[in-house]
Parts: structure tokens; C-alpha cells; sequence
């Protein structure tokens, strides 16, 4: 048998389970941050405009706040609160795997 070894994934979700943030938002805010544009964030994540734009919607409807601005003049940017939500998520994340990397270990591994 092979070694085992873990992969999990994190969703931050409401009362009705919908997705607030996870790994696909994260992935999405980061490319909006890197291109300027939702367009292009749809592209490298092969996935359509207005799905994209779906999830950011749905994530700031839940929030009450933008995380997103667009602008035809300026390209599209993240907010103050869309990057802090960035960050906060990349901190939770962090330490998810490292304390999940432990329990596995323990567990599995008997150390």
C-alpha cells in the first residue's frame, strides 16, 4: 500500500449552506487582483462571465458589502473589503492546513 496523505478543502457557508468563500472565490478574487478584469479571471479559470460574476454577486449580497469595483474607464479592482476578505481567508487557510497536517499525522501516522 502506498503512503496515505491528506487534501481537504475549506467553504465559509451561511445557515443554508450556500458558499460565501472557498478556494474557487479565493481563486477568482486573486485573478480579478492579478488582470484588472473579471473577463480575464473567467478565462484562466475556464469558466463563463456571468458565472464568475454569479459568485462575486452571491458573496457580496451575504456580506452586505462590494468586494468587487468595476469601472469601463479603470478595469475592474478589488475593494478594500474584497482584499481583506482575501487576506482573512488566506489566514484561515493557513491555518487549517497546518492544524488538519497535525490531526492527520497523529492519527494516521501514530506520531
Amino acid at each position: 500500500m502506498g503512503r496515505l496523505r491528506l487534501r481537504s478543502r475549506q467553504w465559509i457557508v451561511d445557515e443554508d449552506d450556500h458558499i460565501i468563500m472557498g478556494d474557487g472565490r479565493r481563486e477568482i478574487l486573486e485573478h480579478i487582483e492579478q488582470t484588472g478584469s473579471i473577463n480575464q479571471a473567467a478565462k484562466r479559470m475556464r469558466m463563463s462571465y456571468k458565472g464568475v460574476w454569479a459568485k462575486i454577486k452571491a458573496t457580496e449580497k451575504y456580506l452586505e458589502k462590494r468586494i468587487v469595483d468595476t469601472d469601463k474607464r479603470t478595469g475592474t479592482r478589488l475593494t478594500d473589503e474584497g482584499r481583506a476578505l482575501l487576506r482573512k481567508y488566506r489566514e484561515f487557510k493557513a491555518v487549517c492546513v497546518r492544524e488538519e497536517e497535525k490531526a492527520f499525522r497523529r492519527i494516521f501516522e501514530g506520531q
